[in-house]
């Protein structure tokens, strides 16, 4: 399964909810495994810098990982970004064929 990963920042009104955040991280989580049952986590980090989280999965496609996003989006993130993420040996080897 292709590997995405997810930038998240939140709204500044949603970041201000520091005492909520366990809670709120619970609520949209929950409802990303209910609407997306097919994307398994990998890996799920707090940023300090430009975003406030990285989210790591995988998922089967393109049209599921967005769906991750516009979850993102409707919980109180200001900006989301999914990207795919290639295995580096899998780029070596595109790279090669260059």
């Amino acid at each position: 399964m292709p590997t995405f990963i997810l930038m998240t920042k939140l709204s500044p009104e949603v970041a201000k909810q520091v005492r909520d955040r366990a809670e709120l991280g619970r609520a949209w989580l929950e409802q990303v495994k209910e609407k997306c049952p097919e994307v398994n986590f990998i890996a799920h980090y707090a940023l300090l810098g430009r975003f406030d989280f990285i989210d790591i999965y995988e998922a089967p496609n393109e049209e599921i990982a967005a769906k991750v996003s516009m979850i993102s989006m409707s919980n109180g993130a200001y900006q989301s970004e999914s990207l795919l993420a290639i295995p580096y040996k899998r780029f070596v080897e595109l790279s090669d064929e260059i």
